[in-house]
């Protein structure tokens, strides 16, 4: 699917007019990119995809016989969302499907665990619901489609083993029923855990992990939230501003969301990135990017020696 999609991107920018001899693609497999990340030619490295990938090329590079050059690594995480008492639930729910199915979950971004204040839980878990029901599944050239599928067969197979899982536990609280017929399509679905450590890893699809709290809990499960280790994106509603700066100041992640959904980044405005296990930095769209692949070279120039009146010289 990857090259695909390359395929295409890159015959974009031709058209565009970037010349060949500056944009070039290479198709293949491990082989091939251990081939790149190691030849002597190459100034520096940036990659978008798993932890467990950028880890082998972080050592392919150490290993290579030539100069240290950068990295830049981007890759998943296992994103969350805190809602408190105070949070307006319409605007919740809002973003809540958008930054959970839109683009079938299968944004880097996308919350995959919503943690809900006990006293509201049950009210925002009745909307959450009927915004799903609202939701078309289907076929993702029409406009009236909400969620298309997931990238591959082999993905929806595992998104669907993950969802048996969780039936298995009596943990799926619901799935969204206006679904089209279409070859890949992972229902939307909700379900409800007691804590995120019963995630080992990214369930990349259209798939909500709900978990209670107590009001007197949050840095509890702050605590939680850090110890996966990730930090790419994470999203916060509130209407107690101190608490916004509070969680957003403790939470270990490269992009927090106030009250707003936690996907779609604007470049420029909002640079993207994580850290930990979901990334090296510095961010995309952000006015350090450019800088992590150029070199410094400084040249000092001592003027009293060349003689003459260095007083003239500063004039």
């Amino acid at each position: 699917e990857t090259p695909r999609v390359a395929v295409r991107c890159l015959a974009l920018l031709l058209e565009a007019g970037v010349p060949e001899d500056v944009c070039q693609l290479a198709i293949g497999g491990g082989e091939v990119g251990e081939y790149l990340v190691q030849h002597a030619d190459i100034a520096g490295v940036a990659f978008t995809g798993g932890t467990k990938t950028a880890r082998r090329i972080n050592i392919s590079m150490a290993h290579a016989e030539r100069p240290i050059v950068p990295l830049i690594a981007e890759t998943g995480g296992q994103n969350a969302m805190i809602v408190d008492s105070t949070a307006l639930l319409e605007q919740v729910t809002d973003d809540v499907i958008d930054s959970a199915f839109r683009s079938a979950g299968q944004r880097c971004s996308a919350v995959r665990v919503l943690f809900l204040q006990a006293d509201i839980a049950d009210s925002a878990i009745e909307l959450i619901k009927g915004a799903m029901d609202e939701l078309r599944v289907g076929d993702p050239s029409l406009h009236a489609t909400d969620v298309g599928p997931v990238i591959s067969a082999k993905a929806a197979q595992l998104l669907q083993q993950h969802i048996a899982d969780m039936r298995a536990h009596g943990y799926v609280l619901h799935q969204s029923t206006r679904a089209g017929e279409w070859d890949n399509i992972v229902l939307p679905t909700l379900v409800e855990i007691p804590s995120i450590d019963l995630l080992e890893e990214e369930h990349f699809g259209p798939i909500l992990h709900i978990v209670r709290f107590a009001a007197d809990q949050v840095d509890t499960v702050i605590e939680s939230i850090n110890s996966t280790g990730f930090g790419l994106t994470f999203g916060i509603h509130t209407r107690i501003e101190s608490r916004a700066r509070y969680v957003a100041d403790k939470v270990s992640a490269g992009n927090v969301y106030v009250n707003r959904n936690i996907t779609g980044a604007v470049v420029g405005s909002q640079p993207f990135g994580g850290l930990g296990y979901s990334g090296t930095g510095p961010k995309a769209g952000g006015p350090n990017y450019l800088q992590r692949f150029t070199v410094e070279k400084v040249v000092t120039t001592n003027t009293v020696a060349t003689g003459g009146n260095a007083e003239l010289l500063n004039l």
